[in-house]
């Protein structure tokens, strides 16, 4: 296993070259609906997907169209990282690195026990480990709230058999690609 930095590269290349990434991210989007979590969700903690990730605009206006609670990351200095409601993506800003995020008036999330954190990643393991982007911001983030079901949200072909991983790294309690969903053995 290469390390984690080369790993990252050869992952944006594959994630790159997947096609057809709309379909995929709807299909995605469809079992993520179906998931019982997500259902009983009072918040869902989503991003706004850029570049090659999969896409989460549309789920974001079916969650909303549904009347769920969704919340959308800033990103801070020093990699802390907090949650905003908001109404719309017409809303979202551009922000640190240039993720679309929630303005500064957006109302800071209201954590809860039912809450689910949909995370992005560039791959992903069946049993929950997660490569991330090297910034740690969710690491640190889900370390405030253990209770957080954790769904990683990948299309199938960034379902890696095994990667790199530290004992701080977070670990997925699901993972949703546009074939399926894995439960995995998280905690």
């Amino acid at each position: 296993m290469c390390d984690k930095k080369n790993l990252r590269s050869l992952c944006r290349k594959r994630r790159e070259s997947v096609t057809d990434k709309l379909k995929k991210a709807a299909d995605a989007a469809d079992i993520l609906l179906e998931c019982r979590e997500i259902k009983n969700a009072e918040n869902i903690l989503l991003y706004a997907a850029v570049g090659s990730e999969t896409d989460t605009f549309e789920l974001m206006e079916r969650l909303l169209n549904l009347q769920k609670k969704i919340a959308l990351p800033k990103c801070h200095e020093n990699g802390i990282m907090t949650f905003h409601y908001i109404n719309s993506a017409d809303e979202l800003i551009t922000g640190k690195y240039n993720i679309p995020e929630p303005p500064e008036s957006a109302p800071s999330l209201i954590m809860t026990d039912k809450a689910v954190c949909i995370v992005p990643g560039l791959a992903f393991t069946e049993s929950g480990a997660r490569l991330g982007y090297g910034g740690g911001y969710y690491d640190r983030f889900i370390a405030l709230y253990p209770q957080l079901y954790k769904i990683g949200l990948t299309y199938e072909a960034m379902i890696f058999p095994e990667l790199p991983t530290l004992p701080h790294d977070l670990k997925m309690d699901a993972i949703v690609t546009e074939e399926r969903m894995v439960l995995c053995c998280a905690k």
